[in-house]
């Protein structure tokens, strides 16, 4: 099994989930501004589990997987993401790590995910040896991708797999930047 590992930036920590952090991670959840993007509709408490449960359950069996986001001088929860496999069905994600990210309303526009982002990528370059890293994004979220522009996404197409259009990105290893689609 893999250790999940604790990575620090300049404002936040990276690290295993614990039982503790389930309140706020199910409260941003619930929150439609969170899921606007993200699965369109907030998420009840037994499926905000459900998904809490697996975030562990990732780095044991793909030695990736989801951290929970804080702040480094408080541990006050800031978000949850990194690397998954789901298996969504969209021929682009498969065999490829997928970034995801998704940080509290209240951290919006402050460069927190561009940070803590940077800073799992930067882990997985160096931990998983340099596998291209995709991500998907509803189209509109700009936020999204303005975040994986700066952290070297470049767009490859599109899917509709998941019942609504997403955009589908890579980011090469190393972070350099991928010529579009």
């Amino acid at each position: 099994m893999t250790m999940i590992p604790t990575i620090e930036t300049a404002r936040f920590r990276l690290r295993s989930p614990t039982l503790a952090d389930f309140e706020p991670y199910a409260a941003m959840w619930a929150d439609e501004r969170t899921t606007r993007f993200i699965g369109g509709a907030p998420r009840d408490r037994a499926t905000s589990w459900g998904k809490y449960l697996a975030m562990p359950g990732l780095w044991h069996f793909m030695g990736y997987g989801y951290w929970v986001f804080t702040e480094r001088d408080s541990d006050a929860y800031v978000g949850c993401g990194g690397l998954s496999w789901f298996d969504r069905g969209i021929d682009e994600l498969v065999g490829y790590p997928e970034s995801g990210w998704a940080i509290t309303p209240d951290w919006w526009g402050k460069g927190a995910a561009s940070e803590i982002m940077a800073a799992a990528l930067g882990w997985a370059d160096t931990a998983l040896d340099g596998p291209e890293v995709r991500c998907i994004i509803n189209p509109g979220n700009g936020a999204s991708e303005v975040v994986a522009t700066k952290l070297g996404f470049g767009l490859i197409g599109s899917s509709d797999a998941l019942g609504d259009p997403v955009n589908i990105y890579a980011r090469p290893p190393g972070g350099g930047t991928r010529t579009p689609a």
